[in-house]
Order: C-alpha cells, then sequence, then structure tokens
C-alpha cells in the first residue's frame, strides 16, 4: 500500500481540495472486498467517503454508456449484496449508475442493506434511445413508476444531471450552436421536476457529470440550467439541491465549515 500513499500525497498541503472522494471496490468480491476498502479507507487519507462500481447494463447494445459494459445482473448477485454490507459497515456510501430498467434491482439492493446509503446517479438513468423513446409517455411513466419505488426507501439519495449522456436520447452536439441554459431548462424540467416530487431537496443534489458530458453543452450553462430550475424554490430548498444535501450524504458538511473557519451558513 506504500505506492498508492504515495500517488496520493497530492492531498498533502491542500487547505481546501478535496473534501472527499468517491472510490471503486469491487463489491463482487463479496467478504474479500473489506480488505480492499480498509486499505484504500487508509491510502485516501480520511478523505474516502463512498464507493461506486461500474453497474448499468442493458441487453439492447444501442444502449451503451460505457464501452465495456459490466455483464448482466451484478446488483442482484449475493456477492455484490455482501460487499455492500461491509460498504455499509465501514460508514460509507455507494454510488449506483444504473438504468432505468435496472431501478427494481437498486430498490431490492437498499432494502437488503437498510444501513447503507444508496445514491442514485443521473436521475436514475431515464432512457432516450433504442426501445425506449424519450417523448413517449409511457416509457417516462415506466422510469418515474420505477425510481418511486426506489424513492419510497429513506437510506436512498438522487443526483440530478447525466443530461448529456447519449443514453438519454438527446443530440445537442449536433446543433450548429451549443444549446443556452434556457433552452436546456426546458428540454430537462419534467425530469428534474419528477426527482424532486420523489425525494425531495433535503434527499436530491444536483450534478455535473462532466467531463463526460461537455460534449454536448458547456459547464457555465449546465450550472445556469440548474439555477434555472431551480428558481421558483426557497433558498432553503435551493442550498440543498446546490450543495446541502451533497454534503450530508457524503459526511463533508463539518470538513467544508471548518475550511472556512467554522461558519456556518444560517
Amino acid at each position: 500500500m506504500g505506492e498508492v500513499k504515495c500517488v496520493l500525497d497530492w492531498t498533502r498541503g491542500q487547505a481546501r481540495f478535496p473534501v472527499g472522494i468517491v472510490a471503486m471496490a469491487d463489491l463482487q468480491l463479496g467478504d474479500d472486498v473489506r480488505s480492499v476498502l480498509d486499505a484504500l479507507t487508509e491510502a485516501g487519507q480520511g478523505l474516502v467517503k463512498g464507493i461506486r462500481n461500474t453497474t448499468a447494463w442493458h441487453a439492447d447494445p444501442a444502449v451503451r454508456s460505457n464501452p465495456n459494459p459490466p455483464r448482466e445482473g451484478l446488483l442482484r448477485t449475493d456477492a455484490f449484496r455482501t460487499g455492500a454490507k461491509a460498504v455499509a459497515a465501514r460508514g460509507l456510501s455507494l454510488d449506483i449508475w444504473a438504468y432505468q430498467t435496472q431501478l427494481n434491482e437498486v430498490r431490492a439492493l437498499a432494502e437488503a442493506v437498510p444501513d447503507l446509503t444508496v445514491i442514485v446517479d443521473h436521475c436514475g438513468g431515464p432512457l432516450g434511445v433504442g426501445p425506449h423513446d424519450r417523448m413517449d409517455p409511457e416509457n417516462f411513466r415506466a422510469w418515474r413508476d420505477a425510481l418511486s419505488a426506489v424513492a419510497a426507501l429513506p437510506n436512498t439519495r438522487i443526483k440530478i444531471g447525466g443530461f448529456g449522456l447519449g443514453v438519454f436520447g438527446w443530440r445537442y452536439a449536433d446543433e450548429a450552436l451549443p444549446p443556452y441554459s434556457e433552452m436546456l431548462a426546458n428540454d430537462w424540467r419534467p425530469w428534474f421536476e419528477t426527482c424532486l416530487d420523489l425525494f425531495g431537496p433535503d434527499r436530491a443534489m444536483f450534478e455535473s457529470n462532466f467531463p463526460v458530458d461537455k460534449g454536448q453543452f458547456g459547464y457555465r450553462s449546465l450550472w445556469n440550467t440548474f439555477k434555472r430550475l431551480a428558481a421558483p424554490l426557497s433558498q432553503t430548498e435551493r442550498n440543498a439541491l446546490f450543495w446541502r444535501s451533497a454534503a450530508q450524504t457524503y459526511g463533508i458538511e463539518e470538513l467544508i465549515f471548518s475550511h472556512d473557519h467554522g461558519r456556518k451558513p444560517s
């Protein structure tokens, strides 16, 4: 583990960043992942707050967000569930990137490990390619209903973002000019409002998904879009979406405030 520590020496002397790391540990190792989690915790110098694996899978080859997709059914295996319990035992969270067609597996995992905080990435993977038509009300309803079952569990959270992923179905990169935030807000509002309605602002957080999304729209336009979407909300709700929910979920709230001379916002 000396080599891993050496790689992370760059964190020394950094007063503010990073305040947390989501690392990778193969949960298919089952019980054996415990030693990996211990090594990550030590090498991360206290900054490792969560774990994420590659789990997004679909039977149709047109639905691909990873050039090297995982095998089918990882979220359902006993080994993965055992690994998830090891993550929970160490007080770490688990980020899950899964398509809407896998949300029943996400729900089953979160239900089986109630002391594990499960963070559903990219709006729960609403699909708009292959056999899924983004504009089809039935497709939207299927995503919403599956996500609703996940949101019913108190140990789940949602990240709102990832709209630049090709599997979502938008093709902004094909246009002559990049999209403005007003256009993006109009496009994304139904998905944003659904995530917010299901999880509430205290269990939802905006995410950039950069640099992956940068081929579709600009970073500034993205955050201006989020500002437009959140504009009707109260200041407390906006704070939750833009930073507080994430800080609480990943256990970095005190770290953030300590860097600001101990002052907490009202």
